[in-house]
C-alpha cells in the first residue's frame, strides 16, 4: 500500500469510524433511523472533497459513500461499483481476506477523459469494504512523453550526424579535387551547425523544464527585448530576402528571465522567416492589455492550417518538414516559446489563414512598475 493509500485509509476508518459502523451494521434498508442518515452524511462529506477516488461499499456491493472524483471518473455510478472489474476485485479481496491492488484504467465518459487508476481494495471484517484509486494518469503520459522525446531525439540527431559522417567519407575520398572538398566542406559545416543547433536546443528545453524563472525573476524592459531579438535576426532575414521591422512603445516590463524571454521570441521570429517566401513581411510589436504585456510576430507568409495549428507547439513537429529543415530549423522552437510562456505565468497562442500568414501573440503579465495605470487603480 502507498503512504498516501494507507493515510487515507486511515482517515475513512478513524474520522469517519462513527459514521462507518452506525450505517454498515444496518441489516435491512427498512430499519434506517435518523442517526444512520446522518452518520451517511458525516461519512459523505469526509470523503467528497478528497482529490483520490474513494468509494465505501456495504456487503452487498451497495455504494455507501464516495469522494466526488470517484463519481466524476465513472468509480462510482450512483449507488453501484461502475466498473466490472472493481466488482471483481472486491470478491477477490473478500474471499483472499486481504488488500488486493491493480492498475486499472477507466474509459472516458460523456464530460471526462480516460483515467489510469492505482485501485486498492481493502476488506472490512463485516464483508463491508473501502477501495482507494489513485489518479496514475499524469505518471502515465510523463512517460509516454519522455519516451517519444527520446524516440524523436535519436531520429533527429541521427539525419545530420548521418551527413556528416557521409560528408566527411565523401570530403576525403575527393582529397585530390580542391573544388569537391570545398563543396563538401561547406555542406559538412552546414550539417554541423545544424547539429550544435539541435543540441542547443534539447539543452534549452531540458533547462527550462528544470527551474522556474520567477524565482530569481529581474524586470525586463520588452522594447530592448525586442530589439535584442531582432537584430539575432537581421542577417537571417536579409539571407531570405524577407523585410524585418519591429515597433515597441518604451516602458513597458515584464518580471522573469531575459536571456529565456529573448530566446522564445527571437524563435518565433526565426519561424516567422521560416516560413515565409521572398518578399514577405515579417512585423516584431508589442503593446499593454490590460495587466498583461502582448508581443506579436506577425507575418504574411503561407500560413498556418487549422490542423497543424493544433499541433505546431508539439516537441519535432514540423508544418513543412523540407522547409523547416532546409532552414536549419529543429522543430523545438514553438515548444520552447510556449514553455517559456508558463514558465513565466503567461501564454503563447497563435492565429492563422493559409496564403494569408500567421501571428503569434505571446502575452506575459505586465510587472508592476510596467502596468497600465487604469482608472480606479
Amino acid at each position: 500500500m502507498t503512504p498516501f493509500a494507507a493515510a487515507l485509509l486511515g482517515l475513512v476508518s478513524g474520522a469517519g469510524l462513527g459514521a462507518l459502523a452506525v450505517w454498515l451494521g444496518v441489516r435491512h434498508a427498512s430499519a434506517r433511523t435518523a442517526s444512520e442518515v446522518v452518520a451517511r452524511q458525516q461519512l459523505t462529506e469526509i470523503l467528497a472533497p478528497l482529490a483520490a477516488a474513494v468509494v465505501v461499499v456495504t456487503a452487498a456491493d451497495t455504494v455507501l459513500a464516495a469522494s466526488s472524483f470517484a463519481k466524476a471518473c465513472g468509480l462510482a455510478r450512483g449507488s453501484s461499483i461502475g466498473p466490472s472489474a472493481v466488482v471483481d476485485l472486491l470478491a477477490e479481496a473478500r474471499a483472499s481476506g486481504r488488500p488486493v491492488e491493480r492498475d486499472l484504467r477507466l474509459p472516458a465518459g460523456p464530460s471526462s477523459p480516460a483515467v489510469q487508476l492505482d485501485v486498492k481494495v481493502v476488506p472490512l471484517s463485516n464483508g463491508a469494504a473501502v477501495v482507494v484509486g489513485e489518479d496514475r494518469s499524469a505518471d502515465l503520459r510523463f512517460s509516454e512523453t519522455r519516451r517519444d522525446f527520446v524516440a524523436n531525439i535519436t531520429h533527429e540527431l541521427k539525419t545530420p550526424i548521418g551527413a556528416i559522417t557521409l560528408l566527411a567519407e565523401a570530403a576525403d575520398a575527393a582529397a585530390d579535387e580542391p573544388d569537391a572538398v570545398r563543396a563538401f566542406l561547406g555542406k559538412l559545416m552546414k550539417e554541423a551547425r545544424r547539429l550544435n543547433e539541435l543540441v542547443s536546443q534539447i539543452i534549452a528545453l531540458s533547462r527550462l523544464q528544470a527551474q522556474n524563472p520567477l524565482l530569481a525573476a529581474h524586470e525586463v524592459d520588452v522594447q530592448a527585448l525586442l530589439e535584442a531579438s531582432v537584430a539575432r535576426c537581421r542577417e537571417i532575414a536579409a539571407a531570405s530576402d524577407v523585410a524585418l521591422s519591429m515597433s515597441a512603445p518604451p516602458g513597458l516590463t515584464v518580471l522573469g528571465d531575459a536571456e529565456e524571454l529573448e530566446t522564445a521570441v527571437t524563435n518565433l521570429v526565426q519561424n516567422a522567416i521560416a516560413y515565409s517566401e521572398p518578399g514577405a513581411r515579417v512585423a516584431v510589436s508589442s503593446q499593454a492589455s490590460g495587466s498583461h504585456v502582448d508581443i506579436r510576430v506577425s507575418d504574411n507568409g503561407i500560413g498556418i492550417s487549422d490542423a497543424d495549428q493544433k499541433r505546431i507547439f508539439e516537441r519535432f513537429y514540423r508544418v513543412d518538414a523540407g522547409r523547416s529543415r532546409a532552414s536549419g530549423g529543429t522543430g523545438l522552437g514553438l515548444s520552447i516559446v510556449k514553455h517559456v510562456a508558463q514558465a513565466h505565468g503567461g501564454e503563447v497562442a497563435v492565429w492563422s489563414r493559409l496564403g494569408q500568414g500567421s501571428t503569434f501573440t505571446l502575452r506575459l503579465p505586465a510587472s508592476q512598475e510596467g502596468a497600465p495605470a487604469w482608472p480606479g487603480c
